[in-house]
């Protein structure tokens, strides 16, 4: 289609001034040049950038399915009843609640794609059987995200100080959560060992169905920046120093170097 307004190809990053013929990409409120389109390696052209709550879902899948068919293999005759009028053990449902977190995040994740906030889901981290939820790549600089689905309050408790050292606890309905954040600031690294020191990261934790207040709420420890996903999408969507060029190179790099789980 030919462009009603100036663009810039979300793969190579060139200019597409206004009436260029280009390919709008609506999932993503993308363009990209004809010459990616024509290309036949199109495959390593176009990343993928991946399902939400993908892996997650599997896993929930898998332990379900053998769930039932360790039932049917004990009571050939009532296995069938038995696994419907039971329910599952919660280490099995916690992997369903966790892919519906990823996948209600992924969607507002989604929408507000950009020319200068381009998205990636469930990437495998390098040498883990970890995976990093979601990666908004924007104009401010790469989100690392973590979608997590706890009840409760999130909220930061701080020990020590003046005379001892300070220590900050993260706390969601009263659980010492602290352990999340740890977790975000190890996928920070792996993301910073791909794009190096210039691009601005940021650690986020997602909590998507938290007991958040009416006003305020939002606090960051340890760098690592606690909100929920309205506040995200506005983080995202904000102005900055990248221009749509850049992030579609280094969205491209990561889309590369962390494959789809």
């Amino acid at each position: 289609m030919p462009l009603r307004r100036d663009g810039t190809c979300r793969v190579c990053g060139t200019d597409l001034p206004v009436g260029t013929q280009a390919v709008y990409e609506r999932s993503t409120r993308t363009v990209r040049c004809l010459t990616h389109e024509q290309s036949t390696a199109s495959s390593a052209a176009e990343p993928d950038i991946g399902t939400a709550g993908a892996s997650a879902r599997r896993e929930f899948e898998r332990r379900r399915d053998a769930r039932e068919q360790r039932i049917r293999a004990k009571h050939p005759k009532i296995g069938g009843l038995l696994h419907a009028l039971t329910d599952e053990p919660q280490s099995t449902t916690a992997w369903e609640a966790g892919a519906a977190g990823e996948e209600r995040l992924g969607s507002r994740l989604n929408a507000a794609a950009s020319e200068t906030c381009r998205v990636l889901h469930d990437r495998r981290m390098p040498g883990s059987r970890a995976n990093i939820d979601h990666l908004a790549v924007t104009a401010t600089g790469v989100y690392v995200i973590d979608a997590k689905r706890y009840k409760g309050r999130p909220t930061l408790r701080v020990e020590g100080g003046l005379l001892r050292q300070r220590v900050e606890r993260l706390m969601v309905g009263g659980r010492d959560c602290t352990k999340l954040v740890d977790g975000v600031l190890k996928q920070v690294e792996v993301v910073r060992g791909i794009v190096g020191d210039d691009v601005p990261l940021h650690g986020v934790l997602c909590f998507v169905d938290a007991d958040w207040p009416l006003i305020g709420g939002a606090f960051a420890t340890r760098d690592v920046q606690v909100m929920w996903p309205k506040r995200l999408v506005a983080s995202v969507r904000a102005e900055g120093p990248l221009g749509a060029g850049a992030v579609g190179r280094v969205h491209h790099v990561l889309a590369e170097s962390l494959r789809p789980a």
